[in-house]
């Protein structure tokens, strides 16, 4: 999985296609696109990382997730948008925080899918890999989801991939508020300088670079913050 000059096997997950055309593409280029249009049904590949270990998910205080369900869930994010040399990836945003707060609320509707689907990853990785999914080295674990993504683990549900990817990109690019985007690492990594609820005259010329300001909506008094 190693990479040259900054550029990315289009590869799907970890999916089972790559972008036609793009193999060229740049990580950076990439998540752009998908952080411009977070929130969408998007299919987006995820980029192939080095394979060297990556640090363990943090002692997260969880409100929906157990805690073996979080740390598979987390591994998985972080096989869709991986740490590299580039930059952090979906780990250190806390893409699966971001889930695990939606689980609670918004993305209820998801929580039977995700059990099942958790447990299913665990228990292929187990049976095929002879480890836990969140202990397995990056080149098994991208073998486990990329046979996620092509509906190969048996009891998954089907689409269970498409909804992790979706999420982990939502959870990497959206507002902090929402319990992802940790420390602005998805705006950072995309180039977005942040919330402007002032747009002075020398913002609006043409190639002006904003200096990031990491901001939330809601540390702005305009906004009301709602419960998540």
């Amino acid at each position: 999985m190693a990479k040259e000059n900054d550029r990315q096997e289009a590869k799907g997950g970890c999916a089972p296609s790559a972008i036609e055309g793009e193999d060229t593409i740049s990580r950076r280029d990439l998540l752009k696109r998908a952080g411009l249009v977070v929130g969408a049904a998007v299919v987006v590949p995820a980029i192939s990382a080095a394979a060297q270990p990556q640090a363990p998910a943090a002692q997260e205080t969880l409100r929906t997730l157990t805690r073996l369900e979080y740390d598979t869930l987390d591994a998985i994010c972080s096989r869709i948008i991986p740490t590299d040399a580039n930059g952090p990836g979906a780990r250190e945003a806390r893409a699966a925080r971001f889930v695990d707060w939606g689980l609670a609320g918004a993305l209820g509707s998801a929580r039977d899918q995700y059990a099942a689907g958790l447990a299913a990853v665990e228990a292929y990785a187990v049976a095929s890999k002879a480890g836990s999914f969140a202990k397995l080295s990056p080149a098994d674990q991208d073998a486990v989801v990329d046979d996620l993504s092509q509906n190969k683990v048996p009891q998954a549900p089907q689409g269970f991939f498409n909804t992790v990817r979706l999420h982990t990109i939502q959870g990497t690019f959206s507002d902090p508020f929402y319990g992802g985007n940790a420390n602005y690492i998805g705006w950072d990594l995309i180039g977005y300088p942040g919330v402007r609820i002032a747009v002075p005259a020398e913002y609006q010329q043409l190639n002006t670079a904003l200096e990031p300001n990491h901001q939330s909506a809601y540390d702005s008094e305009m906004f009301s913050k709602g419960t998540i």
